[in-house]
């Protein structure tokens, strides 16, 4: 008995579709993504097996690094806001609401006070000069890293009711003794509970 001979038929999938849906949401991503800045004092951590998250609100970070220089910064814009407008009742200074929207740009500085202006002012690619920012004054004559600690948890408290986290952010190089100088300033103002921010290190050897 003869066999009988299906008809082979093309099959055609329309991409077309397909196609539009990616460029949309590549497009979608691009417009929304934000571009990491270039920190203005880069550190190299020390490597940990421990998994912590930092908490994504109410978070200030203390930077470390370069013999000694520290640098502070405040997640939240409006609470970088508020801490400057706390600082500049401390220090008697006045700032235009131009200079406090571009503060509250600042994931970072490291200046003294009476600089502050000055830094504010630049271009981001003039703050991130490499030795520009100095760090911010912290011995006991001067600690006005104590001051911008105290002001950016009043700040906190009075923007969103919230305790302010604090971490530690060191270079592996740094000597612990600079380490031990900014821990101090903390627990004199009781934040006596304080993360460290460290590398990942693989356990496989």
């Amino acid at each position: 008995m003869a066999k009988v001979k299906m008809s082979k038929k093309m099959t055609a999938i329309d991409m077309t579709a397909m196609c539009d849906v990616a460029f949309l949401l590549l497009t979608f991503f691009i417009l929304t993504a934000t571009a990491k800045q270039p920190e203005p004092l880069p550190v190299d951590t020390p490597n940990s097996t421990v998994q912590v998250k930092l908490p994504d609100t109410d978070l200030a970070i203390i930077t470390i690094g370069d013999s000694g220089k520290v640098f502070f910064g405040v997640k939240a814009p409006d609470v970088r806001r508020k801490t400057l407008d706390l600082i500049s009742e401390k220090y008697k200074m006045t700032f235009t609401e131009d200079e406090k929207t571009k503060f509250g740009l600042l994931d970072e500085f490291g200046v003294p006070i009476n600089q502050l202006k000055v830094l504010i002012g630049m271009r981001s690619a003039e703050r991130n000069q490499e030795g520009l920012q100095k760090g911010i004054p912290h011995d006991s004559v001067d600690n006005q890293l104590a001051e911008w600690v105290r002001a950016a948890r009043n700040a906190n408290a009075e923007v969103n009711g919230e305790q302010l986290n604090f971490a530690i952010k060191g270079d592996a190089k740094e000597q612990y003794p600079q380490i031990k100088k900014v821990m101090d300033i903390l627990q004199k103002q009781e934040v006596n509970k304080f993360n460290l921010v460290t590398g990942l290190r693989s356990d496989n050897f």
